[in-house]
Parts: C-alpha cells; structure tokens; sequence
C-alpha cells in the first residue's frame, strides 16, 4: 500500500489522484464514526482482534 501524508492540504489533492485502492478504502474506513467506536472497544478489552471484527469491517492486520 502507497503512503500518503493525509493529513496536508497539499499532499491530499496528489494523493486522491494517484492512490490506489486499499489506500482509499482505508482513509473511508478510518473516518467513519462506527468503525472508530467498534476499533476504541477492541482497544479497551485488550486490543486483540477478533475474526468478527475483521469480516465486519473487511481488514486484517499486519504485524
């Protein structure tokens, strides 16, 4: 996956223009206020993610 600097003005015009797939999926996911509620309890109770948890949002983790 490409890395992008979301967070500049700047950066995000180019970004938008050349990013790839997983990159736009992530920065949708990432704003949406239910997948942050469902990440912050899978914080609170340990931070282990269930397989639950990655078919409802379509993620998986690398470590």
């Amino acid at each position: 996956m490409s890395k992008f600097d979301w967070r500049s003005p700047e950066a995000y015009q180019h970004a938008i223009k050349s990013a790839e797939m997983p990159d736009l999926a992530w920065e949708s996911l990432r704003r949406s206020p239910n997948y942050r509620a469902s990440f912050r309890e899978v914080r609170s109770k340990g931070g282990q993610v269930t397989s639950e948890f990655r078919r409802r949002w379509g993620v998986c983790f690398r470590s």
